[in-house]
């Protein structure tokens, strides 16, 4: 069983987010289990969700204290909550923002990975301006950086799910799982440079 805890912002799409994963990761033949911990309901208000999967039954039905790996959708959150709290040695930090961010912000004893998010979600019109939605292009994240779930069973979960700008949310999924990037990915192209 893997285990990851979402964190993002009101209105950014983190439940939907958890949601759309589940059923890709149904889709592609796994249990899965996905929830929310809401604390103020409001836009720009800290919002943590969650997902399971497994090849076999999920038995347990507690909170997820423990994941996995981490993907953090607002990049100022890891500047006002400890995103690293009870993630696992080694888990992946997958984090919305620039490659920079890979040389610049340090989380000793796991992974990161980034995209900008919110930069491919802007150019596809997803959200305004000041408050891009940014959940279909951290799927796409996931798929590159996790290897899974296949990126046509996030591209079906979106299209089946999404009634507002469903071909426009998956080329921003499609984008990211393109532009993904991780610290062995930045090390790769130095030593190449």
């Amino acid at each position: 069983m893997l285990q990851f805890r979402f964190h993002g912002r009101g209105g950014q799409g983190t439940v939907v987010a958890t949601i759309l994963l589940a059923k890709a990761f149904f889709r592609a033949g796994y249990y899965v289990q996905s929830f929310p911990l809401f604390g103020v309901e409001r836009r720009g208000a800290p919002v943590e969700a969650y997902l399971r999967i497994s090849p076999g039954k999920i038995w347990i039905r507690t909170n997820l204290y423990d994941p996995d790996h981490v993907v953090v959708l607002d990049r100022t959150m890891v500047h006002s909550v400890d995103v690293t709290k009870g993630l696992k040695k080694g888990g992946i930090i997958l984090l919305n923002g620039e490659r920079s961010l890979l040389k610049n912000l340090q989380f000793p004893g796991f992974k990161m990975a980034v995209v900008d998010a919110t930069r491919i979600a802007l150019k596809h019109g997803l959200g305004t301006r000041t408050h891009p939605i940014v959940n279909t292009a951290m799927l796409g994240a996931f798929s590159r950086v996790f290897g899974m779930p296949p990126i046509t069973a996030i591209s079906d979960a979106i299209r089946e799910e999404v009634t507002v700008k469903p071909d426009e949310n998956i080329k921003a999924a499609r984008e990211a799982y393109d532009s993904a990037q991780t610290a062995d990915d930045m090390r790769r192209i130095s030593e190449v440079g």
